[in-house]
C-alpha cells in the first residue's frame, strides 16, 4: 500500500489537498480560519467531530467549521481516496459578556488572533493569563471550550501551519525550523508528522508546484 498525497493552492483563501490510498489517522485538531469541505472517492473514512464518529463511504461529502476539534481515521487497511478544499473564512464576532464578572470572548478572540499573528513567538501561559485578565487554570478551561485545543495545543498546531506556509516558499527545513518558533528540527519534525501526517520534507516535495501532477509518494508507518 502506498500513500499519495497532494497539496495545491488556488490562492492564500484556497487550498486543495488530494489523498490517495492514504492510510494515515490524524490526532484531533483543528482548523482556526477554514471552513474544510471533502468528498470521499473511495474507501471508507471515520471523522470524529466533537466526539462524534462518523464514516464517510464512498460518494459522501463532508463539511467541517472552522474551529471544530476533529480527528480523522482510517477505516480499514485498504486507506482512503479523498479530495478536500480548504477555504479561509472571516472571523466571527465574539459574544457580549453576560456580566461584568465575566470576561467577554472578546480577550479570547484577541488572545487566539495574537498567536495566529505571531505562533513563533514564545508565549507563555501565564502571560497569556496577565494579557486576558484570566487566571491561567480558568483561561485553559475557558479557550478549550471555545476553540476546542489548550492555549498551548493550539500554538504548537499554528507553528506547524507556519511551517507549512514557509515550506511552500521554498525555504530550507532548516530555516523553517527557527522561523517556526520551534527549538530544533526534531521538534519540528515530531509535531508536524503527528499534525501534518508526514515530515516537513515530505510535505515541501507534497506542496512544490513545478508540475501540474506532482506528488509525493511516502510509505505508511
Amino acid at each position: 500500500m502506498i500513500n499519495e498525497i497532494s497539496y495545491r493552492k488556488k490562492n492564500d483563501d484556497i487550498e486543495c489537498v488530494h489523498y490517495k490510498s492514504w492510510t494515515k489517522a490524524y490526532p484531533p485538531h483543528t482548523h482556526a480560519e477554514h471552513l474544510t469541505l471533502g468528498i470521499v472517492e473511495a474507501g471508507k473514512v471515520c471523522i470524529v467531530m466533537n466526539g462524534v464518529s462518523k464514516v464517510f463511504c464512498e460518494g459522501d461529502e463532508f463539511q467541517i467549521s472552522p474551529d471544530v476539534l476533529h480527528e480523522i481515521k482510517p477505516v480499514d487497511n485498504k486507506g482512503y481516496s479523498m479530495l478536500v478544499t480548504c477555504v479561509r473564512v472571516p472571523t466571527p464576532a465574539p459574544a457580549p459578556a453576560e456580566s461584568e464578572n465575566k470576561p467577554a470572548d472578546s480577550a479570547l478572540v484577541e488572545l487566539k488572533d495574537s498567536i495566529l499573528d505571531q505562533p513563533e513567538n514564545l508565549y507563555l501561559i501565564e502571560e497569556m493569563a496577565q494579557d486576558t485578565n484570566i487566571s491561567p487554570f480558568h483561561l485553559i478551561r475557558k479557550f478549550k471550550k471555545l476553540y476546542g485545543l489548550t492555549p498551548h495545543q493550539f500554538q504548537i498546531q499554528c507553528k506547524v501551519r507556519k511551517a507549512q506556509k514557509l515550506l511552500e516558499e521554498e525555504k530550507s527545513v532548516c530555516e523553517v525550523t527557527y522561523d517556526a518558533g520551534f527549538c530544533d528540527q526534531s521538534h519540528l519534525d515530531r509535531c508536524f508528522q503527528k499534525i501534518v501526517g508526514m515530515t516537513p520534507k515530505e510535505y515541501k516535495e507534497a506542496s512544490t508546484p513545478s508540475e501540474p501532477d506532482k506528488k509525493s509518494n511516502t510509505k505508511p508507518e
